[in-house]
């Protein structure tokens, strides 16, 4: 008797991405991919290859290098994390979905494990459904869509494609605003409070919000409802946008420069988390936790701390089973296998 054959369905957990290694080469190979993407430079193709390759790869990845060496154990904490988180993941679904044959694997968008690489594995052993899970809670088009357009690249090449869905973001799903409330609790019950709790967002040029990208509109809606959360009062929290690049404006206000207002202000303490980081990474460990703290202090503050990301907290690991169960749901009516 010839046995039913389950579905084979793989999940892919992605994120940014990271350097192979805290090095010149490493972060010169990184930042080449990254910066050339036209999803995260919107400047014409050939004039910004010129600028990437004389002005920014000769000087920038010896700075970035020192930076990522500053934060980074075995491996990069990203990938660490992302690794952690789909492990966890990977131990839980099976069992409450034993009708599939669930793969789940990580990806990023630049360097390793890449995206391009996880989706030619998965052509050599043909899937039935493919859910893309990426780690971005707020949409933007310069960090979910370069997945989406490797998906798309993808899909153009095979002939007997899989079923495919995307969980485009959960910026303002009740679980996702309960854990960072949480991990705000949990911190403050052990550090005590401060004048100001500031989340901070990576930034985006302001150009591309006008252009319709709905990402700063997002983050404040994140905020707000984590500030709701937590009961606070409009004079007890703020959000803003960090890591700018280049002289162009980006989305106001700057975490830089509000902390160093609120320091001349008299603000004495301050809290920061970042809501758009799934992980912890250079950008949370590095420019949050330690460069802004300077500048803070420089100003005139007393006291910053910074509120890791959720990681591989229980709470964000559950919001993750979530998204990804509702669609595994779904697929058992689609994918459902005949007694």
């Amino acid at each position: 008797m010839t046995s039913v054959k389950k579905p084979k369905v793989s999940i892919i957990v992605a994120n940014l991405g990271t350097p192979d290694e805290a090095s010149v080469a490493g972060v010169r190979r990184f930042l080449a991919q990254f910066l050339s993407d036209q999803r995260v430079i919107e400047i014409p193709k050939p004039i910004w290859q010129i600028i990437l390759r004389l002005f920014i790869l000769p000087f920038r990845p010896k700075r970035v290098a020192e930076a990522y060496a500053s934060v980074w154990r075995e491996d990069s904490p990203m990938r660490e994390i992302l690794f952690e988180q789909v492990k966890q993941i990977q131990a839980q679904l099976p069992q409450q979905f034993p009708e599939f044959e669930l793969n789940i694997v990580p990806a990023m968008s630049y360097g390793n494990p890449g995206i391009q690489q996880v989706l030619q594995n998965l052509t050599q052993d043909p899937h039935d459904h493919i859910i893309l899970l990426p780690l971005f809670p707020q949409y933007s088009a310069t960090s979910t869509a370069p997945l989406y357009d490797a998906l798309a690249k993808w899909t153009l090449k095979q002939r007997n494609l899989p079923g495919i869905s995307i969980v485009r973001d959960y910026y303002q799903h009740p679980l996702y605003i309960q854990a960072l409330a949480q991990s705000v609790r949990d911190f403050r019950a052990e550090h005590g409070s401060a004048d100001k709790l500031l989340m901070s967002f990576h930034g985006i040029p302001q150009p591309y919000a006008d252009k319709g990208d709905p990402y700063a509109d997002r983050c404040r809606i994140t905020a707000k409802l984590v500030a709701q959360q937590l009961g606070l009062t409009e004079d007890q929290w703020a959000v803003s946008f960090q890591s700018r690049f280049g002289k162009q404006e980006w989305v106001k206000p700057y975490t830089d420069a509000l902390l160093e207002d609120w320091a001349k202000q008299g603000v004495k303490s301050v809290q920061i988390m970042s809501p758009a980081f799934s992980a912890d990474c250079l950008e949370t460990l590095e420019e949050l936790a330690i460069e802004n703290a300077g500048n803070f202090k420089a100003a005139g503050g007393q006291s910053y701390a910074y509120i890791p990301a959720l990681n591989t907290r229980s709470d964000h690991l559950q919001l993750l089973s979530h998204l990804l169960q509702a669609n595994l749901e779904a697929l058992r009516q689609t994918l459902a296998i005949s007694p």
